[in-house]
């Protein structure tokens, strides 16, 4: 099952080229001084969507049904069923989101394409901050805004990090109170300025996450009971009476100390966290191409914000 939009066999997204192939090996490559427009042309993502009155018929009439259909206006797709309340949030809003700060030099648009057939537009931004831990492992900070055109869905626009010797997609906050993500429903209209007041973009987020990543290196687990405890936490535990981890959690295990980047801090929270995270991103998912959509909208970053909540105050009573 496909999550990357194709069209006449077109993959629908863009990629920054100097990143390298993405996982899939689909998109268009381009240059790091892309505009966030000329980016959103690159991706497919030139199109806007338009609400339009539906009917249905009824003993020879033709009558409203008092609900609206959003309709993409390159092929006249019908994206989903909206009510008469649902503002929708043009891509060009999306991308424009980021104009300010690449015109600044603080961010280099990476990645944006359309999954589900249209239902979900996302932008990537590197923001040119991050860190190296324990000698090398790097972690860098991107801002990722997410434009659905899916009824029960909210335009979310967050901070997400990627542990780089893996490309996990990491959670930013200790807490999902906490997690920098403004969500704006389609009841609302949109408003760029008042969300960038809101989510503080600043260098504070990406220093918050780095210290809790050197916090849980610098903690070790006391033994492998331990470990089970945390895994059941997350993934749950199993319902035969012989057995105490769930299969997820148990698969999780083997990669603690098995899963690329083990080696920088042996025996810690830290590769306990990313344990997880790989698992998340890397072993969990249908295919390479909802390995996308799960690590950054789906069950899966929901997992990664608990997870690491739950390293924390592990670590914290170790």
């Amino acid at each position: 099952m496909h999550e990357l939009e194709m069209i006449n066999g077109v993959a629908q997204m863009a990629y920054r080229e100097s990143n390298g192939l993405p996982w899939h090996g689909l998109g268009t490559p381009v240059s790091d001084d892309m505009t966030p427009r000329e980016m959103q042309v690159a991706a497919g993502l030139d199109w806007e969507v338009e609400k339009i009155d539906t009917l249905f018929r009824h003993k020879g009439d033709t009558l409203p049904t008092g609900q609206q259909a959003l309709v993409r206006s390159t092929d006249s797709k019908v994206l989903t069923q909206v009510g008469k309340g649902w503002n929708p949030v043009q891509n060009s809003e999306a991308f424009d989101f980021f104009t300010d700060f690449v015109k600044a030099g603080d961010m280099v648009m990476d990645t944006a394409g359309s999954l589900k057939d249209g239902q979900i537009v996302w932008a990537l931004a590197d923001v040119k901050d991050g860190f190296s831990l324990f000698n090398g492992d790097e972690v860098k900070g991107y801002m990722l805004f997410s434009n659905p055109h899916q009824y029960g869905k909210a335009i979310d626009v967050k901070f997400v990090m990627e542990r780089v010797v893996c490309n996990n997609t990491l959670a930013v906050a200790l807490s999902e109170k906490n997690q920098p993500s403004i969500r704006i429903n389609h009841r609302s209209k949109f408003n760029a300025d008042i969300v960038k007041e809101a989510l503080g973009l600043s260098h504070n987020k990406v220093e918050k996450f780095k210290e809790a990543a050197e916090f849980l290196g610098s903690k070790q687990y006391k033994d492998q009971q331990a470990l089970e405890r945390f895994m059941a936490k997350v993934f749950g535990e199993s319902s035969r009476e012989d057995k105490t981890l769930s299969r997820t959690a148990e698969q999780a295990m083997q990669y603690v100390e098995n899963q690329p980047g083990d080696h920088f801090r042996p025996g810690s929270w830290w590769n306990a966290y990313n344990a997880v995270t790989y698992m998340a991103d890397h072993k969990l998912c249908r295919s390479a191409d909802t390995r996308m959509a799960s690590a950054w909208f789906g069950g899966n970053a929901n997992r990664k914000v608990k997870a690491l909540d739950i390293a924390i105050e592990m670590a914290e009573a170790a």
